[in-house]
Order: structure tokens, then sequence, then C-alpha cells
């Protein structure tokens, strides 16, 4: 069983999607790395890539072709300019180069060298094939696989014996809902502090801190530059950035000029049922609108699913709790990702694979959980929440219109944002003895539906609303 770490579940990176966009970009560093470690990325003299399955059929939405040339070009999405991607795009198209890994020029034309083959490979359905052609006329190729969340890999079981390795070092080994709950009864401790003492295993607690911190000012800062950037979304759907207005709507007197000072100042304003379920919408739309422009986000667990943890965290911080600080971010970070891991062992966080259950419905699992236990909940009521939540996603379809992340995908983040406060609420009122449907349950299920849903549900763009409506209507 793999060893995944908070920072796995949770990783800061470049919209719109994390299986379309920041999975291809890490395949393209890892292609890199790996020619340089074989002594023939000085033999490249030119690259094609084939991107397969849902990579090709809604590729250009999720700017794959656009992710895997700033991976070619060495850069890193965590650290990347934002602003410099369209610059670094049209001098690449302009000149017919690409300036390999950062290091040396070749020859590359960004409308033929990639190319979109409908058909799926056998192991994941977003697939992606690098192939070199070396100056003594050989061929070497290599195929990675884009599972979601941003995890990439070679085949099945890739790094799984140095995975097993990790994950026997630590002190509370967890594959299901079952056996984080035996961890806490076992030792009398929360799910957070179980997390904790894992990843302790792994990095010392000044490191971890600092990349908790980092997720979450990342959050924080994706919110107050959504809430603050009005006009339509790229694509072609010319959909309206809604989080704005509804900003302008919703915000006080109170003045700012900083992500934290903007957090102090909605303390201060009326926190009516309507307004509640208003801010928190507007906290999801505004990271999922930020995701759809290319922005920097935190895949929680993925891409399409980033705006529903923001908006549950920011709402206990602002509404909630007025007196919450980091330790209550470290409390609710380290919860949601350890449910979220369950889901990956369990079932999977690919929409490619899925659905949108696996993406939006994993998400609001994770943020109903980590939200229960700031509420107080017990490790039992904390997987209930959890389990809530999912259950109301089952099922649920990833058809997105012109294979863009934005209809129905950035509305969806405020719905599971809502559902995962409701779940938390619901799972608080509960009696542990009386639940009838356990979190490992609900897993399998949802793994089981996502067999059985049909391949044009799953990121296709080839069923439901991608065909119910047309690009012509919008």
């Amino acid at each position: 069983m793999e060893c995944i770490s908070v920072f796995d579940m949770l990783k800061i990176g470049v919209g719109p999607s994390s299986s379309h966009t920041l999975g291809p970009w890490r395949a393209a560093e890892r292609w890199i790395s790996e020619l340089k470690d074989q002594d023939i990325f000085d033999d490249v003299a030119r690259i094609k890539i084939y991107l397969y399955g849902s990579l090709s059929l809604t590729g250009k939405g999720h700017a794959t072709d656009i992710a895997v040339v700033m991976g070619l070009l060495g850069t890193d999405p965590v650290t990347v300019p934002i602003e410099s991607i369209d610059t670094a795009l049209e001098k690449l198209k302009a000149e017919k180069k690409l300036n390999f890994g950062g290091i040396r020029e070749i020859q590359f034309d960004f409308a033929t060298d990639i190319i979109f083959k409908k058909e799926f490979l056998p192991f994941h359905s977003n697939a992606i094939q690098f192939e070199a052609h070396l100056t003594n006329g050989k061929r070497a190729t290599e195929t990675y696989y884009s599972i979601g969340g941003g995890f990439v890999v070679k085949e099945e079981l890739i790094h799984s014996k140095e995975n097993k390795e990790t994950f026997k070092t630590f002190p509370h080994p967890v594959r299901t809902g079952n056996e984080l709950l035996q961890h806490c009864q076992e030792h009398s401790k929360s799910i957070s502090e179980i997390v904790w003492e894992n990843e302790l295993s792994l990095r010392t607690p000044e490191e971890i801190d600092h990349g908790l911190q980092n997720i979450w000012s990342t959050m924080l800062e994706c919110m107050y530059v959504g809430c603050h950037t009005e006009g339509k979304l790229p694509g072609g759907l010319n959909v309206k950035r809604r989080a704005f207005e509804m900003h302008q709507k919703l915000k006080g007197d109170v003045p700012y000029s900083n992500a934290q000072e903007w957090l102090e100042s909605i303390r201060d304003t009326e926190v009516k049922f309507r307004q509640i379920i208003k801010w928190v919408s507007c906290f999801a739309l505004s990271v999922n609108e930020v995701n759809a422009s290319l922005g920097r986000v935190v895949t929680a667990p993925t891409n399409g699913s980033a705006g529903v943890i923001p908006a549950v965290l920011m709402y206990y911080m602002v509404i909630e709790n007025h007196d919450a600080d980091f330790d209550d971010v470290r409390q609710f970070l380290l919860v949601a990702s350890e449910v979220g891991s369950i889901f990956k062992k369990g079932a999977t966080i690919s929409a490619a694979m899925g659905g949108c259950q696996a993406e939006i419905g994993v998400s609001s699992a994770m943020a109903a959980a980590g939200l229960t236990e700031l509420m107080g909940g017990s490790p039992e009521q904390v997987l209930i929440a959890a389990e809530i939540a999912m259950e109301h996603h089952l099922g649920l379809t990833c058809d997105p219109i012109g294979g863009l992340v934005q209809v129905p995908c950035i509305e969806r983040n405020a719905m599971g944002a809502i559902k995962a406060i409701n779940a938390a609420e619901l799972a608080l009122d509960t009696d542990p003895k009386e639940t009838k449907v356990p979190l490992d349950k609900v897993v399998n299920t949802m793994w089981e539906t996502a067999k059985d849903m049909s391949s044009k549900y799953k990121e296709t763009s080839e069923g439901g609303l991608a065909v119910g409506v047309f690009l012509s209507d919008c």
C-alpha cells in the first residue's frame, strides 16, 4: 500500500486541472530527468508528444498541451510566474524552437509535435507518451499516466517497493477508515494527532508547518485574487466571473490591503443564514475561477475541486471561530488529507476514472471531516461526516462543456462546500453507534459506481451537459 502524505494530497500548482494540467506538466519534468539519468538528454534532436484518451478528448480545454510545453521548458508549476506562461508560449510558436529543459534549444512545432489520439491505453484513460528522436537515428519513448490529483505513474506498481517501505515507517499505517479509527482508539488520539505523528516520520515539525503554511497562504491568496478579479474566463464559453460581484455585495466597510487583512475584515460582516451561504459560495467560486484562468491553486485533492476545502476552512475562520489561527488550519488540513488518502487508496480521485464523484465528492468528504474535528467531533463523527458528504455525491458525472473546467465544474465546488458543512452538522448530532453506513462502505461503493459508469461521463466531454449544451448556445 502506497504511502500518502498530506503534501501528496494537497499540492500547489497551476490550473485548470490536476490530472490534465499538473500531471502532464510533472510527467514532462520527470521525462527530462530520466533522459539525463540515461545520459541521452544531450543526444535529443527532436521530440513528439502523444496525448491519449481523456487527455486527448479534453486536452485543449484543460490546457494539457500548454502544460506539457511548460514542463519541457523546465519550469516548475509551484514557482513559475503565471504571467510568463503566455509569453513563453507565444515565443515558442513564433520561433518553433523549444528551450529543452531550460538548457538547450531544439526544433519544436507546437501545432504538429503534440499529437492528440482519441484511443484509450489499457492502464488508465489519461496517458501521455514522449518520443525522443536522437542524433544517432534511434528513438527513446516513455509512457506516463496522470492518475488524478497531480499523481503521475509509469505503470500500476511504480515505486511500489519504495512506497511500501515508507509506509512501514509510519507509526500508524492506515489503509481504511476502520484502521484509522483503531489507531485513534488504541492511542486515545484525534485523527489530526495520528496524521501528525505519521508526518513526523517523513519531516521535521518545522518542515511540516512551513509546508502547511504555504498551502494555506496559497489558498487564501487564491480566494483573495478571485474575489477581486472581474471579467470573463478564457476558453470560448464567455463565462462571467461571479465571485467579484458577489463579494462586492457581501463585503463590509472595513478597509484592507492584503489577503490576511481581508480575512479579518470579513469577520465584521453580517452573518445571517443567506449571507453565510453566499460567503461560502463566493469563496468556492473565487478559487475555481482562478483555476479556470490558469492561476495558481492548491489541488485539494484535484484542481477541478480546489475550491471546496478552502471555502469550508475559510467559513470556519470567518464565521464559526473568529479566534481561529494556524493551529486550526493545521488540524483541518491534516484531517482532510487523511480522508482524501483513504479514497485514493480504496477508490480513485480522478474524474477520468470515476466521474466528478471522485473529485467534488472526495473534496466534500475531506472538508466535512476537517470541519467536524475543528467543531469538536470525535474520530467516529469525523468519518461519519466524510461518509455523509460522499454518499450524496455518488454517481456524479464529469461532463464539462467544451472540455473546460468551467461549466458545471465551478458551481459544483460551491455545492460541494455547502454539502460539507451540512454533513459536518449532521455528523455532530449523530451517535456513532446508530450509524448505518461506515466510511469504508461508501468508499467501496464509489469505486464500484465508478467502474459501472459509462466512459462518456468520465471527463471525455462525450455525454451529459457536454453534448446537451452546444458551444453556440454560450
